[in-house]
């Protein structure tokens, strides 16, 4: 992680520790710092990924690997795996309550499905759209 990954990173820390969860808009204007340095990292554009949180997931591996650098700033993989124990911990520190329970349902819903990848980007990409299909109600994403 270089040096602007860990200011980011701190940054969303920061906001996330100062209430008990954010709202759905504060939800989505701290993942603008996420998504501005993951699109850079992974070369792909607003029409690539700026609607994955309608669930428009393009089938192509530089967005599989933006949704992997998201997960990555966000601290859901560990040791290149999407971890199910950090995920749930995320949505309990940052989701508004009325979304905790749905979303900690689908997550555990497709926590097994990056079991049928070894590759970090597409266990990143089918995990996410797996949340999406299950709860596109609450699905938030950078």
């Amino acid at each position: 992680m270089d040096r602007r990954d860990f200011s980011l990173l701190i940054i969303v820390t920061v906001l996330a520790s100062g209430a008990d969860s954010m709202t759905r808009q504060q939800l989505k204007n701290s993942s603008k710092m996420l998504k501005k340095n993951c699109m850079g990292k992974n070369d792909v554009t607003e029409d690539m990924v700026g609607n994955i949180e309608k669930g428009k997931f393009i089938e192509d591996r530089k967005v599989m690997c933006y949704i992997a650098c998201i997960y990555q700033m966000s601290q859901i993989v560990k040791n290149n795996k999407l971890n199910y124990e950090a995920s749930i911990k995320q949505v309990d520190m940052m989701f508004p309550a009325e979304m905790k329970d749905s979303m900690k349902a689908s997550i555990d819903n497709c926590k097994d499905i990056s079991k049928n990848y070894k590759d970090i980007c597409e266990a990143s990409y089918w995990t996410a759209k797996c949340i999406y299909d299950d709860n596109p109600k609450n699905f938030i994403f950078a």
